[in-house]
């Protein structure tokens, strides 16, 4: 079937909603989930036009919250009213949290085996380590200037030395440069 052809598909049910949403929240990590949805609903279902979905993914994403979690409001909505939009949140919330309190008490009974602390060890050196890693690519990237070097060292002393609230530090801090880049754009330096 090409992209152009009509769909076939046979027409919604809110089980078969609930359960595409289970799937997605159960086998999803990270972004690229609108992606997985206008696959599931626009491109292989046609249960939604495309010009609506990105209509939705739009409003999804100016809501506040988690954009999956607006999305399967919206989805389940616009296919089956409010009974839609609370079995979609359902699928993609109650699987996963199912799963995260099995997988915690697991965790939890294994915690004080000591292969479980050499994973967890493994686990918080690799995040470290990827933590320093985009650190350094991000100080190459930095100007060799003086005010952007001032900048990070001031960023660096407020939070990894000082203890300031990282909310603080980046509103000011990041004020401060946007403001100073501003400047530097008007006076035509950059």
């Amino acid at each position: 079937m090409t992209a152009s052809s009509p769909h076939t598909s046979p027409r919604p049910t809110l089980l078969g909603l609930f359960l595409i949403f289970s799937r997605i929240g159960l086998t999803s990590f990270g972004g690229g989930l609108s992606g997985w949805l206008l696959r599931e609903f626009v491109q292989d279902r046609g249960w939604i036009s495309e010009e609506d979905f990105l209509n939705g993914l739009a409003i999804s994403q100016a809501l506040p919250g988690i954009n999956v979690k607006n999305m399967a409001i919206w989805i389940g909505h616009r296919l089956f009213g409010w009974r839609g939009a609370a079995l979609a949140v359902a699928g993609v919330l109650v699987p996963p949290a199912f799963v995260i309190v099995v997988l915690g008490s697991v965790v939890g009974a294994l915690i004080l085996h000591p292969l479980t602390q050499v994973l967890i060890a493994g686990a918080a050196a690799a995040a470290t380590g990827l933590s320093l890693s985009m650190g350094v690519v991000t100080a190459r990237r930095v100007r060799r200037q003086g005010l952007p070097l001032l900048l990070m060292a001031a960023t660096f002393l407020a939070i990894g030395i000082l203890r300031l609230p990282l909310v603080w530090v980046v509103l000011i801090g990041g004020s401060l440069s946007v403001f100073c880049e501003y400047v530097a754009i008007r006076r035509g330096a950059r």
